[in-house]
């Protein structure tokens, strides 16, 4: 779902939030890297592996790009490591505050930053990090004379023009990361790739030797730098959803609602910050109600005439399936399919209604096994005394209060 926020200039920095169809059982944020933005692959595909976990995750992108407003040449290191602060203070309004942060490269250096200034967080990854933000300089030294003499220049980054000011280095030379590392109090998982040419793998043995345990090591064996193929983002985001699990505070009972459900009820909450998202409970389940993406929804369930039309054919398939095995026809299996759309009265001729639309849900019923002519005929009969059937077509009264 669309997540924007506002920095601490009130300009609106464009986020996504990647939520799992459950409850989430905990928050991260995601720092892209230098001049990235928040959908290029590895953002993407780590944050909705996350989510498919259970955890929701906020990627953005930094003030001046992406979608994001602002100027990128005001930037700098800092104010990256404020625009996390900001992302954290509107997700905790929002939903939660965070648990978990995930940066990669520069954004990587932003989290170790950022982490001890976020009580929330209790659990700090980086992908690719430099040990210093003054490593991103090497960048653009061909222009550093320029930089210095005029106060600004324009630098190319992985074929793209961006305005460097002097500023941007002044902040970056005076930001230091490993001393913060070496004193918060949070696990810390780094991931490097021993062949990456951006970032040294030496900066990774840096951030491990500051860091206090709990901390862990993975290699990236042979990725690049960005994570560019989808194979490697999703070992990295697999890795990180295993290990994060022993560190959030989820438990079983947060996919439960808040009330106790009875047997026979079902209870509909609405999810804060949705659009459409609904999670609906029964006693012992749960199970996601949404609408698709086309109407602006975040498409993570049934849209509710999908659900109406998945009790009805539920029901017809196990009454043919209860009756099959109670006079031991040898029914192998069954398969309903339905369509509901609105239809002119006038088309249907069997309907006591003449004018205006009514309802008309088209069911397709196939069985599987040896059957015979007759067992068909008896087993489409008793399909239409299904009771979810018998009540759609019953006068039926709501009562609400």
């Amino acid at each position: 779902m669309k997540f924007d926020f506002k920095n601490k200039n009130g300009e609106m920095l464009s986020g996504r939030l990647e939520l799992p169809a459950t409850k989430p059982k905990a928050f991260a944020l995601f720092a892209h890297c230098f001049t990235c933005s928040k959908d290029i692959i590895a953002p993407n595909v780590i944050s909705k592996t996350l989510a498919s976990r259970g955890i929701g995750v906020l990627r953005f992108d930094f003030t001046g790009l992406g979608n994001s407003q602002g100027d990128f040449s005001n930037t700098n290191f800092s104010s990256n490591v404020e625009d996390l602060l900001n992302a954290c203070s509107s997700l905790s309004k929002e939903f939660k505050a965070p648990e978990i942060l995930i940066g990669h490269s520069l954004g990587g250096a932003a989290v170790l930053k950022a982490a001890p200034l976020m009580e929330s967080v209790k659990a700090v990854v980086t992908i690719g990090a430099p040990s210093g933000a003054d490593h991103v300089a090497h960048l653009f030294s061909g222009n550093m004379d320029e930089i210095v003499k005029d106060g600004k220049a324009q630098v190319n980054l992985a074929g793209r023009k961006f305005t460097i000011k002097k500023q941007f280095l002044d902040d970056i030379k005076e930001v230091t990361i490993l001393d913060g590392v070496k004193h918060f109090k949070k696990a810390l998982l780094v991931m490097h790739a021993p062949l990456d040419n951006t970032v040294g793998v030496e900066h990774a043995t840096k951030i491990f030797s500051a860091a206090l345990h709990p901390k862990s090591y993975v290699s990236l064996d042979s990725a690049d730098h960005l994570l560019m193929n989808r194979k490697d983002a999703k070992y990295a985001a697999d890795v990180i959803s295993s290990w994060v699990t022993r560190y959030i505070s989820c438990k079983d009972t947060e996919n439960t609602p808040s009330v106790f459900v009875n047997d026979g009820e079902v209870m509909v909450s609405s999810r804060n910050g949705a659009k459409f998202t609904q999670d609906i409970y029964t006693k012992n389940h749960h199970v996601v109600a949404d609408e698709p993406l086309s109407v602006k929804g975040d498409n993570l369930g049934m849209n509710p005439y999908e659900l109406l039309m998945a009790g009805l054919g539920a029901c017809t398939s196990m009454t043919m399936k209860m009756y099959a095995d109670l006079k031991n026809i040898p029914l192998e299996g069954v398969e309903v399919k339905l369509k509901h759309e609105k239809i002119h009265a006038k088309d249907c001729d069997e309907c006591e209604t003449k004018t205006g639309k009514i309802d008309h849900i088209q069911k397709e019923i196939s069985l599987k096994g040896p059957l015979t002519e007759e067992q068909k005929s008896k087993l489409h009969e008793i399909s239409e005394k299904c009771p979810v059937n018998r009540t759609l077509k019953a006068e039926i009264r709501i009562d609400s209060k």
